[in-house]
């Protein structure tokens, strides 16, 4: 699917970041999202727990993508759909 002409992607590489850390920072970037905005995370492992979470908090709301899937490194693109 193309980007928007006006979206726009962060990139954070969550790595370094203690995983409590993590799953506090990464729901509220996810909730701060313009509409068609996204957020690629960089992760150390499979993040399909935070796919749970999101689904179940934001449903059809949030579009999650693989870019990359291991096995050192993950890469996964979320963005916030517009209403």
């Amino acid at each position: 699917m193309p980007e928007a002409a006006n979206s726009k992607e962060r990139v954070l590489d969550v790595r370094a970041i203690e995983p409590r850390q993590r799953h506090e920072i990464i729901p509220k970037l996810f909730y701060n999202l313009g509409p068609d905005d996204a957020l690629q995370l960089i992760v150390d492992h499979d993040p399909r727990p935070l796919h749970g979470y999101l689904e179940a908090v934001h449903g059809d709301g949030c579009q999650w993508t693989y870019l990359e899937q291991g096995p050192d490194v993950w890469r996964v693109r979320l963005r916030r759909l517009a209403s």
